[in-house]
């Protein structure tokens, strides 16, 4: 099991778990102090509900002088697994306008909420999935089969890969097949520099480019939840050599908060080998986490796109890759700026202190970067990776992209009170 830097560890969770089962109608979640920067903030707290709670997705969150929040009860994300047929995750967006003060909030069924606009997802039987948040599209998962029928088709179906709309979800701000480097899609996972050992031979893959037939296959959807504060995709990709054997199996877990008018979404990896002596590594245009903004981009805009980085906002136009730049490595954060569509986004990428290190990072002006890293896998030492993306409109500047780092990775504080009234 491992612990992503924004899962938000109650104080009290291991006391919980090991109590009887309680038969509380209501339960309390306190907040710590969050300084004095006002942004949404996205809340995951792990929880062992009262036994009334059993069957309920969507709460109330109540406080003296405050409007209800709403919240969303889940069962337990991918890497944060419990027994407890009880354990939940509570999931809550505390608005900008409650920043501050710690805050203590009392957890209460109820059914004021029933019509609430939710997430749902449709799909399009074999070639994609959509996640919309009512009647917006938010999301859409790329996962047809691998078709050899022609090269092109094999081109276009040599690996799985998310697309992300725009909050208004009138345009796709990802890139799909074609276009400059077309090997470059969307929200994206893969190394171009893989070997290990099989069926007692030494081999090799790509599965960025899969130009020898490599490919990342979707399996099946493991688990799908969805509410009117979160939805959460758990998926099962098969990485396969230029054999077609696979050598690696991954679940991928996509879960997207709704906060009115950005797009925030949380990627969790648990990759396990199926092969011996496992090694991931790449370079830093064609390997590890990355994004890439729509072919709108390079065709209109590029000179327009810059970077945010720790040490400030960068020149539009110019980029940093390493090893040309040294310095480009383990940063906290990056944040790309793009014109698309008549509108200037902001796509901030939030890394997490326990992905493996060092972590080189990439940029280009036509809108693709992220990082990647070389390291070992084994199937009783699975990878285990949490990124955070949160794109909104307009530009941003240094210490607003911190913010959200900080928030992700070192969150205030959660405690959880039960009382019992059996």
């Amino acid at each position: 099991m491992f612990a992503p830097g924004h899962i938000i560890r109650s104080l009290l969770f291991a006391a919980l778990c090991a109590s009887p089962v309680f038969a509380a109608d209501s339960f309390h979640v306190k907040v710590a102090a969050q300084g004095d920067a006002k942004r949404p903030l996205p809340l995951q707290v792990d929880v062992s509900v009262p036994q009334s709670f059993a069957d309920v997705h969507v709460v109330e969150l109540t406080s003296k002088g405050i409007d209800p929040i709403v919240a969303q009860l889940t069962k337990p994300g991918l890497g944060n697994e419990n027994p407890d047929p009880l354990a939940r995750e509570l999931h809550f967006v505390l608005p900008a306008s409650l920043i501050g003060p710690e805050r203590d909030l009392k957890v209460e069924i109820s059914k004021k909420f029933d019509d609430l606009t939710s997430f749902r997802f449709q799909d399009e039987a074999g070639k994609y999935k959509d996640l919309l948040y009512g009647d917006r599209p938010v999301m859409r998962y790329m996962y047809e089969a691998v078709d050899s029928s022609n090269e092109d088709r094999r081109h276009e179906t040599m690996k799985v890969y998310h697309h992300l709309y725009d909050p208004q979800g009138e345009h796709l701000l990802t890139k799909g097949p074609g276009g400059l480097f077309q090997h470059h899609r969307g929200i994206f996972y893969g190394f171009n520099r893989i070997s290990y050992e099989q069926d007692g031979e030494k081999k090799t893959a790509d599965v960025w480019h899969c130009n020898r037939k490599e490919s990342q296959t979707h399996e099946k959807f493991a688990r799908e939840e969805v509410g009117p504060v979160v939805a959460r995709q758990v998926l099962k990709i098969n990485w396969n050599g230029v054999d077609g054997k696979t050598f690696a199996t991954e679940l991928r877990q996509m879960t997207v908060y709704h906060v009115e008018g950005d797009q925030v979404i949380d990627f969790t990896s648990v990759l396990i080998a199926k092969s011996d002596n496992l090694k991931l590594d790449g370079d830093p245009q064609h390997a590890g986490f990355q994004f890439r903004a729509t072919q709108h981009v390079p065709d209109k805009t590029a000179k327009q796109t810059y970077y945010v980085r720790p040490d400030g906002k960068g020149e539009p136009g110019k980029f940093r890759n390493w090893p040309g730049n040294q310095e480009h490595i383990d940063l906290e954060f990056n944040a790309l700026s793009f014109v698309a569509f008549d509108q200037r986004y902001t796509c901030c990428y939030l890394d997490s202190p326990e992905n493996p290190k060092p972590a080189r990072f990439s940029e280009r002006d036509y809108g693709r970067f992220g990082s990647y890293f070389a390291t070992d896998v084994s199937e009783e030492e699975p990878l285990q990776l949490q990124y955070r993306l949160w794109l909104q409109p307009g530009e941003m500047d240094v210490a607003q992209v911190q913010q959200l780092r900080d928030d992700f990775v070192d969150p205030p504080k959660v405690t959880v009170e039960v009382e019992d009234n059996s």
